[in-house]
């Protein structure tokens, strides 16, 4: 990791609050232009202090009593992640025709369907479902043949919710390498890998450490598009003086 003693920080007493209408600050236009990205530079690998920068911005983040609950695996070897990808898909080809056996007997069994969707809804939803569809056929990438890919565990012991501390640490390092100008995508489809022996000894997937997610990065090949989306939610808000608004 970095010395701490050799990190330049900014200057504190520089940092101030924007006037209203001001253009957005470097932080902001880090958080605001940053995309999934999809398609890398397959033959240009990230240098290693790159890399060492990057975790450690997760590092940094905040955590339950300062527990800094996650373990960070770097993984450049390209036979490597191939052969992962390759184990990941053959998992999720079982789940494809674990669902179509499911959904067949389902029509006639209500109540099983509801059933898994009460208590695996994040799986069967159609979002993901459609995702690891499209993986398991051969019709999207797991890492989009980027050339490095940050897997992330999470230490279950750890006091407050881990899981939620593994989030921080990985928006912050998904952030800092946009602000590098690399490109970044969450890749969480990789969790079947924790089903296998073999990768719970190679990744140290072991007893109080749990697979959690990856990130891919790369040299974006092409240019990211700026056109998205996000839905605007209601905000509640209870002002000083007593009174109450929603915004939106």
């Amino acid at each position: 990791m970095i010395n701490q003693n050799d990190m330049r920080i900014a200057d504190a007493g520089k940092m101030r609050l924007p006037e209203p209408g001001e253009a957005f600050n470097a932080v902001e236009n880090a958080i605001y232009s940053r995309r999934s990205v999809r398609f890398y530079e397959r033959n240009k690998q990230v240098p290693e202090y790159i890399v060492r920068r990057i975790i450690e911005a997760g590092r940094f983040a905040p955590s339950a009593g300062n527990s800094q609950p996650w373990k960070f695996i770097v993984v450049q070897d390209q036979t490597m992640i191939k052969e992962m990808e390759n184990d990941v898909i053959n998992k999720l080809k079982l789940v494809m025709k674990f669902a179509w056996y499911l959904d067949t007997w389902a029509k006639h069994k209500e109540w099983v369907a509801k059933l898994m969707m009460r208590f695996l809804p994040q799986m069967f939803h159609p979002v993901p479902f459609g995702a690891m569809r499209l993986i398991a056929d051969g019709k999207l990438g797991l890492w989009h043949d980027a050339p490095t890919v940050i897997i992330i565990l999470a230490d279950k012991r750890s006091p407050g919710d881990p899981d939620l501390d593994v989030g921080i640490a990985g928006q912050n390092m998904v952030l800092t390498a946009h602000s590098y100008g690399l490109g970044t995508c969450w890749v969480s489809f990789m969790t079947p890998l924790a089903m296998y022996r073999k990768w719970k000894h190679r990744l140290g997937i072991r007893y109080p450490y749990k697979l959690m997610t990856s990130i891919a990065i790369g040299y974006p090949r092409g240019t990211p598009s700026g056109e998205f989306s996000r839905e605007t939610k209601a905000i509640d808000w209870f002002g000083q003086d007593g009174t109450f608004k929603v915004l939106y």
